[in-house]
């Protein structure tokens, strides 16, 4: 029984699935951000080429 208190009691692995949930929240938000931005910057440098092009008359 008294093995069964200390096993509850101990709370270290909660921690490491709760610090391992936070870091995979992060890396999805990253990746999804980054996904975004990157699409804005292509649109971004379609446009200036396009702008350039039709300014030299190409």
């Amino acid at each position: 029984m008294r093995k069964l208190k200390t096993f509850l009691a101990h709370d270290q692995g909660a921690t490491a699935i709760e610090y391992g949930l936070i870091a995979g929240l992060i890396a999805v938000s990253l990746i999804i951000g980054l996904g975004i931005y990157y699409d804005a910057m292509i649109k971004m440098f379609e446009y200036i080429v396009t702008t350039v092009n039709t300014a030299l008359g190409l």
